[in-house]
């Protein structure tokens, strides 16, 4: 009886032991995950009601050490704007304790023209030199050295005297593009008292000043847009830079209505269609009669599309290679231009037909044919898969397969049988043809100046500002293709003021400036609609896409 107890016993504390090994490292891991759940909403919590503009990251890009407790941390929270980078165990002392970048000056009396340095102690920039001792800073493993967030001096903790904690800022190299916050706060007051005098205000009179607004597209390119935004915010005042998927391009744009007229620079980060929402609203400014504040627009190319920036000398693609700053350079050296923007209206045909012909604007390009109905799949495609079509590299092969496939589909077969063409109200004769082009730019189909294909014969340029579009055949994709390798040149048939085109019978791919549809009967007619107010960068333009023209 005994032995059977005994035995129950030991069975009974082996059960015990087997439960409590499953049910403790089940308890712990609960534990840990609730604890980090509770963490990470104390941590959204702060970031929501900051003032700074924090980030959380899993590695730093360079060595860092806390800005409260100096201590060397892989990860943490840092500000996009000031630059701080604190432990996650720091983080609400840090939010407490430091000053953000003030977008506005506060509670200050009077319209003051100057601001002390704003300064940052730690974590600053590699191979940055001290303004004292001309020696590099940051050069020890611990917190040491200064910033200041705005002109972005750095100092040596032993250079560090007094005179510079109180001494005026100067905003730096950057100070002809910066909004400084006594400016806003002066314009905001007197805003509120209903005066328009805004002249007195400093820098308002100043002969070089030419504010930059950013407005970057996070959703263009490889989710670039949203390292740039944090990289502008740090350079220049945060009130500068939008997110165009958090803010659209007409609300942005009223910042230039408290800026000087005819000096306002905006920095568009985004493909050809972001540039193309951005001069929507510029023209949008000109209906309401804000026409004198209009800004001159420069192109950081993030897109897959990129031809307009190509053409105005920003390059086919930017993936980095070039700093910031020398981005900002580029703008401030830019020539202003004007670029020919069209109307391009579609009329359905039909005698029962009661709805409004479909209106567009072009800045690049329109064209029906093989083109389009490649732009047509891939479209079609995006939408359903879209995290598939993140990377520029895949997106090019994507449209080459769309390419390729289409030879042997051969839909837009004998297109000269079912459209007729007008040039200045001329019909034109057309030889056998699958694609009409109609341009505005020079360079099509990511990186190919089309108009003039292989360059051996002796046609005028294309311009972008001259009031002509060039009108161009192609016989199918594979012609396409041997055009933009430059083995081939186009059938072209022409300059116009306007542009007139008649599809008779069947559907067709219809594109303007990479936004595809299928069409039925019905006269497109392209007509010049206004200038808009480019900058144009004199770097190379490239026809390789790998190449860029942003750094000189």
């Amino acid at each position: 009886g005994s032995d059977d107890a005994s035995q129950a016993v030991a069975d009974w504390r082996l059960a015990v032991w087997t439960l409590c090994s499953v049910l403790l490292p089940v308890l712990i891991t609960a534990w840990c995950s609730f604890q980090r759940s509770r963490r990470q909403l104390l941590i959204r919590d702060i970031f929501r009601k900051s003032k700074h503009d924090w980030h959380y990251t899993d590695l730093f890009g360079q060595p860092s050490y806390c800005c409260v407790c100096a201590q060397h941390i892989l990860r943490g929270a840092f500000c996009s704007c000031c630059g701080l980078r604190v432990s996650e165990s720091c983080l609400k002392k840090a939010d407490q304790r430091f000053l953000c970048k003030e977008i506005m000056m506060r509670g200050t009396a009077g319209a003051p023209s100057s601001m002390p340095h704003h300064w940052i102690r730690g974590n600053v920039p590699l191979c940055s030199c001290c303004i004292v001792c001309k020696q590099q800073c940051g050069t020890q493993p611990k917190l040491c050295d200064y910033r200041c967030v705005w002109c972005q001096y750095t100092v040596h903790d032993e250079c560090m005297v007094d005179y510079l904690r109180t001494e005026d800022c100067t905003f730096g190299e950057f100070k002809d593009l910066i909004i400084p916050p006594y400016y806003l706060s002066a314009i905001n007051q007197m805003r509120k008292e209903k005066r328009t005098s805004y002249e007195k205000v400093a820098p308002y009179g100043r002969k070089h000043w030419m504010p930059v607004m950013v407005l970057a597209n996070t959703r263009s390119g490889n989710n670039m847009g949203e390292t740039l935004l944090g990289e502008f915010k740090m350079l220049l005042n945060p009130v500068q830079v939008f997110d165009l998927s958090k803010i659209g391009p007409a609300k942005a744009l009223q910042l230039c209505t408290w800026l000087p007229c005819n000096t306002v620079r905006v920095l568009v980060c985004g493909g050809d269609g972001t540039v193309g929402w951005v001069l929507d609203a510029i023209d949008e400014m000109k209906i309401k009669g804000q026409e004198r504040y209009i800004p001159q627009v420069a192109i950081l190319p993030l897109g897959t599309g990129n031809d307009l920036s190509n053409t105005l000398g920003w390059g086919a693609g930017y993936a980095g290679e070039a700093p910031v700053e020398q981005i900002l350079r580029n703008v401030m050296e830019a020539d202003g231009i004007k670029l020919d923007r069209w109307k391009v209206q579609v009329t359905n045909k039909g005698y029962y037909n009661l709805r409004k012909p479909k209106v567009f604007t072009m800045n690049n390009y329109f064209s029906v044919g093989p083109d389009a109905l490649m732009a047509l799949n891939f479209h079609a495609h995006r939408e359903k898969t879209p995290s598939l079509f993140s990377s520029r590299i895949i997106n090019k092969a994507v449209y080459f397969f769309y390419g390729t496939k289409d030879c042997l589909v051969q839909k837009c077969k004998d297109l000269n049988k079912k459209v007729e063409l007008e040039l200045d109200g001329e019909r034109i004769e057309l030889p056998n043809l699958e694609g009409i082009i109609v341009l505005n730019i020079g360079y099509w189909g990511g990186g190919c100046r089309l108009w003039e294909g292989m360059g051996d014969e002796p046609y005028p340029l294309a311009r972008h500002d001259d009031g002509l579009l060039e009108v161009v055949g192609v016989h199918g994709s594979f012609h396409c293709a041997q055009i933009q390798v430059k083995l081939a040149n186009p059938v072209r048939l022409g300059q116009a003021h306007t542009v007139r085109l008649i599809l008779k019978s069947s559907k067709m791919p219809m594109q303007v400036d990479g936004e595809p549809w299928a069409q039925g009967p019905c006269t497109v007619t392209i007509t010049h609609k206004t200038h808009a107010l480019m900058l144009y960068h004199s770097g190379e333009q490239t026809d390789d896409d790998d190449a860029s023209s942003l750094s000189e």
